[in-house]
C-alpha cells in the first residue's frame, strides 16, 4: 500500500511540475491563501469573480491579470453588521455598510530553479483606506507543495510583531499615517509600508486527487484594529482551507478561519486572451481552392454578381470596381470579419474564381465612414500556391497606405442608405446608499441613415423594460456642476428615451489626415456641436488627435429639451504603441464637463484575439474636497469582441467599463463616434500581445 501511495505521488509530483502550481483566489479576489496573498500570478489574460464570505464581511472581486506580472482589481466589501446610513438621513437606513475598494500586485523576481518567486502588493490603495495594507511575499515551490512567506503592513500585518524593518532607510517608516478616509479615493502614499510589520505565510498542497486542494495559513491580522470600530474575537492565526474544483473555470472553497468562522467562496475565472470565436455553423464556407485551380472565368464577368459575392462571404460591401492594367481595385467597407486576413482569404477566393485569367492583383481598398485606413493587396498566384500548399514567390497579403488611382470603372454600388436592429441594454450602479445592485434593462432600437458613404444620422431610442430603480432615491453631493451626479434623473424620469440623435460628416483631406464634424443630441445627458481632427500617419506607432465641443445639457426626460447648463469641452490627444509589454497609451489634456482642466491616462494591453484590459485616472484643477468622495475619477475596463462569444462574425466589440464613484470632475462626453476607432484598421499594421 505504501509503494503504491509513493508511486501514485510521484506521479502526481511529475504532473504538477510539468503543468505549473495551480493558483486560485484568496478570500480577497487575488491569487493567495486564505487571507493572506502568496507571490503566484495567473496567466496574462485571466479574469475572475469571487464571492467571499466570512462575518462580518462578504466580499466580491473582480480581478484582471493583464500581464503575466502584474495583477490587478477591485472589490466591494458588504460590512454586514454595520449601517450604510445609521442616521438616515441620505437613504432608508436599512442598508448595510459598503466600501470599494482597488488592489495591485507586481511579480519583481520570477522563479527559478534556486529562488523563489517574489511580489510586491498594495491592499485597498485606491479606496477609503478601510482596509489598505501592503506587502512583499515570496512563494517556492516543491512538488505538490507550494509555500509562501512574507512581510505584512496595515491590515495585512495589523498584529504586529515586530517594528519596521525600512527604519534603516528612514525613520519615517516607522510611522503609519492613518489611511482610513471619509473621502474615498485618495492614494495614500503617507502610509505605503509604514507602521510595525507582522510575518504571515503557508501552504498549498495539491491532493492526490487532483481537484483537490489544502490550504494551510498562518495571517499577520489579529482582528483587534477592525474599520468602524468593528473588533473581532480571534482565537488562532492559523487557517485552514479546501479549494475543490468543479470545472476549468469554476472554484468552491471553505475555510475554517481566525479559529472560530466558517468562510465559503465561489470563484469563477476564465482566459480572455486565449478566448476563440465560435463556431459558425451559419457562415457561408470559403470557397475551395483546389475546386477553382483549374477554372478560369471568360472575358465576360457579372461585376453585379461579385460585389453581392463578396458582401455574401466575405463581409465586404462593395462601393466601387474598376480596373487598373493587371489589378482589379475595389472600394469597400468590411461590415463583419475583424481579422483582416480571414476577409482578405475570403475575398481572394471569390475574386479567384471571378476575375479575368489576365488580373494578377486583387486590391481591397478598406474604408470606413467615408474614410480609408488602409489598402490591402494580394498577388493572385502567390496566394493560389500558399493555398494549394506550393511554395509562394513573395508575401501574399501586402498593406499599402491608401492611394487615389484612376481605374477603368468595372461598377458603381449606391451604398445601403438605410439600416438599424433592435438590442438590448443593460446599465448598473453599484454599492450606493439605496441598494447594492441597482439595475435597469431596456429595448433598445437603432437606426442609421447614410445618404452618403461619409454622411450620416444615428439614432438609439430606448424603452425600460425591466429594473429596480424605483428604490433610487439618493443624488450624490456636489460641489460642481451637476454634470453626472444627476444619473439617477436621468435615468427614472421617462419610460421612454432618446439617447442619441445626432448627423455626421467625415472628411480625408490627406492620405494621414482625418476630419469630423457632428451635431444633435450626443449622449443621454448632452447635446451640441463639435469636430474632430487626426492625423494617423500610416505604419507608424502613434497618432494625436483634437476635439472641440459645444454643448448643452438636456432634460432628464431625454427628448428634445435643454437644461441651462452649458459649456465648452475638448481635449489633445496622443495615442501610442509604447513597445513594452504589449502597453498602449493614450493621453489627454483639456477641458471636462464640469469646467474642470486636467489630464486623463490611459493604459491598455491588446491580446492577438482582440480582447483588451485597460485602467484610466483623471487629474484635474479641482481639489480633494471639490470633487467629493474617490478625490480623482478613475475606472477599469475589458473589451471583448463580439465574435468570441457569438456563433456569428462581427466586428461590434463589447465594451465592459467600471467606475467606483459617479461624479462630476472629470466628466468627458460620451461621444459614440471618434476617428481614432474608425480608423482603427490601421492597427493591423501594429504587433499585438500574445497571452
Amino acid at each position: 500500500m505504501m509503494l503504491r501511495y509513493g508511486l501514485l505521488l510521484m506521479g502526481m509530483v511529475s504532473s504538477v511540475h510539468a503543468q505549473g502550481p495551480a493558483v486560485t483566489a484568496s478570500d480577497w479576489g487575488g491569487i493567495g491563501l486564505l487571507q493572506t496573498p502568496t507571490a503566484r500570478m495567473a496567466e496574462a489574460g485571466e479574469v475572475a469573480f469571487t464571492l467571499s464570505k466570512t462575518s462580518p464581511y462578504v466580499r466580491y472581486n473582480f480581478t484582471l491579470q493583464p500581464f503575466d506580472w502584474l495583477e490587478g482589481g477591485f472589490r466591494y466589501i458588504d460590512i454586514t453588521n454595520r449601517k450604510f446610513d445609521p442616521d438616515s438621513s441620505i437613504s432608508d437606513g436599512k442598508q448595510s455598510l459598503k466600501d470599494k475598494s482597488i488592489d495591485v500586485k507586481f511579480r519583481v523576481v520570477k522563479e527559478s530553479r534556486h529562488l523563489p518567486q517574489v511580489a510586491v502588493g498594495l491592499r485597498d490603495l485606491g479606496g477609503t483606506g478601510k482596509f489598505a495594507g501592503e506587502y512583499v511575499v515570496a512563494s517556492k515551490r516543491w512538488g505538490p507543495i507550494d509555500a509562501s512567506i512574507g512581510l505584512g503592513w496595515g491590515y495585512v500585518g495589523a498584529r504586529s510583531d515586530f517594528g519596521n524593518p525600512l527604519n534603516v532607510i528612514s525613520d519615517s517608516f516607522n510611522t503609519r499615517q492613518g489611511s482610513e478616509s471619509g473621502q474615498g479615493g485618495n492614494v495614500n502614499t503617507g502610509s505605503y509600508f509604514r507602521g510595525p510589520t507582522a510575518v504571515f505565510g503557508g501552504v498549498q498542497v495539491q491532493t492526490p486527487l487532483k481537484p483537490l486542494l489544502i490550504k494551510l495559513e498562518y495571517e499577520g491580522n489579529n482582528y483587534q484594529s477592525e474599520p468602524v470600530e468593528n473588533d473581532q474575537e480571534q482565537k488562532s492565526p492559523v487557517n485552514v482551507g479546501l479549494v475543490y474544483r468543479i470545472s476549468p473555470s469554476v472554484d468552491l472553497q471553505a475555510a475554517w478561519e481566525r479559529g472560530n468562522t466558517a468562510m465559503l467562496s465561489v470563484s469563477l475565472h476564465t482566459n480572455l486572451a486565449k478566448s476563440k470565436p465560435l463556431p459558425r455553423p451559419s457562415e457561408p464556407l470559403p470557397r475551395d481552392i483546389e475546386l477553382l485551380a483549374e477554372e478560369r472565368p471568360g472575358h465576360s464577368v457579372n461585376w453585379e454578381k461579385v460585389a453581392q459575392d463578396l458582401n455574401n462571404e466575405a463581409g465586404l460591401s462593395v462601393q466601387h470596381m474598376g480596373l487598373r492594367g493587371n489589378e482589379l481595385i475595389i472600394s469597400a467597407e468590411p461590415t463583419r470579419y475583424r481579422d483582416a486576413e480571414e476577409m482578405m482569404d475570403r475575398a481572394s477566393r471569390v475574386l479567384h474564381s471571378e476575375a479575368p485569367p489576365h488580373v494578377e492583383w486583387f486590391t481591397v481598398a478598406q474604408e470606413d465612414h467615408g474614410l480609408r485606413a488602409i489598402d490591402w493587396s494580394v498577388d493572385r498566384k502567390a496566394f493560389v500556391a500558399d493555398r494549394l500548399g506550393e511554395p509562394a514567390q513573395g508575401d501574399v497579403f501586402q498593406a499599402a497606405p491608401p492611394s487615389q488611382v484612376s481605374t477603368q470603372t468595372c461598377l458603381i454600388q449606391d451604398y445601403p442608405k438605410l439600416a438599424g436592429g433592435l438590442g438590448v441594454g443593460y446599465q448598473q450602479s453599484v454599492g450606493g446608499p439605496d441598494g447594492f445592485l441597482l439595475y435597469q434593462i431596456t429595448l433598445d432600437a437603432e437606426g442609421t441613415w447614410r445618404p452618403r458613404p461619409d454622411l450620416w444620422v444615428s439614432s438609439r431610442a430606448s424603452l425600460r423594460v425591466l429594473d429596480n430603480y424605483e428604490e433610487f432615491n439618493f443624488t450624490a453631493p456636489s460641489n460642481l456642476p451637476r454634470v453626472r451626479t444627476f444619473i439617477r434623473e436621468y435615468l427614472t424620469t421617462s419610460e421612454l428615451t432618446l439617447p442619441v440623435l445626432q448627423i455626421n460628416k467625415t472628411w480625408q483631406p490627406a492620405r494621414d489626415v482625418y476630419f469630423m464634424a457632428y451635431a444633435g443630441l450626443l449622449e443621454s445627458m448632452f447635446g451640441g456641436v463639435g469636430a474632430e481632427w487626426l492625423y494617423r500617419p500610416f505604419g507608424e506607432y502613434w497618432a494625436v488627435g483634437i476635439d472641440v465641443n459645444a454643448v448643452q445639457q438636456r432634460d432628464f426626460e431625454q427628448g428634445f429639451g435643454f437644461r441651462p447648463y452649458r459649456v465648452a469641452t475638448g481635449h489633445v490627444s496622443v495615442y501610442a504603441d509604447t513597445g513594452v509589454a504589449g502597453i498602449q497609451a493614450k493621453i489627454q489634456a483639456g477641458q471636462y464637463l464640469a469646467g474642470d482642466k486636467g489630464l486623463t491616462l490611459d493604459f491598455s494591453r491588446k491580446f492577438a484575439n482582440g480582447v483588451g484590459i485597460g485602467a484610466f485616472a483623471t487629474f484635474t484643477n479641482v481639489s480633494k474636497e471639490e470633487f467629493g468622495e474617490g478625490a480623482f475619477d478613475k475606472g477599469i475596463y475589458v473589451n471583448i469582441p463580439f465574435d468570441l462569444m457569438l456563433g456569428s462574425a462581427t466586428r461590434s466589440v463589447a465594451k465592459l467599463n467600471w467606475n467606483p464613484l459617479t461624479r462630476d470632475g472629470g466628466a468627458r462626453l460620451n461621444r459614440s463616434f471618434t476617428l481614432f476607432d474608425l480608423t482603427q484598421d490601421r492597427d493591423r499594421l501594429l504587433p499585438v500581445s500574445k497571452p
